[in-house]
């Protein structure tokens, strides 16, 4: 998971730019694309599939009682949402590509994706898991 995480981190702390990269624009774009992509593919099934069986045992996963990790997903995805039409208008209309433009939308959701990682990460982790788990109760319901 923690793989992952990193290449999300990563990707949302590009600059705007992307010559340096050896990217054209229309690349660059395909690559934002491919973080929101990415992103909402992950927490959807981690919102279909993990956190509901994390969520009996775990409060911060609970839908009930709109747990961190869910309360994190809603403000991760408005942020996608701005970066998709953004990037859609940058498709449209390359001329009016901005790199300042696509910081300030990034930026405008790294704080809550990055604090959320680390938090997953945190409670994902062995040493958390086995306050609330035993190994196979964790092989037997999670789907992996």
């Amino acid at each position: 998971m923690n793989h992952f995480h990193t290449y999300f981190k990563t990707d949302c702390l590009a600059d705007g730019t992307f010559a340096e990269r050896g990217l054209s624009l229309s690349m660059y774009l395909e690559m934002s694309e491919q973080l929101n992509s990415h992103l909402t593919f992950h927490h959807t099934y981690e919102e279909e599939h993990i956190f509901p069986v994390l969520a009996t045992k775990m409060q911060q996963f609970s839908v009930e009682t709109d747990g961190e990790h869910l309360a994190s997903h809603k403000g991760i995805h408005e942020g996608l949402e701005a970066l998709a039409a953004l990037v859609e208008k940058f498709k449209k209309e390359p001329s009016m590509y901005s790199p300042t433009e696509m910081r300030v939308c990034l930026d405008g959701f790294r704080e809550v994706l990055f604090r959320h990682l680390d938090a997953e990460v945190n409670d994902l982790r062995g040493e958390n898991l086995k306050k609330y788990w035993t190994l196979e109760e964790l092989e037997s319901r999670i789907p992996m």
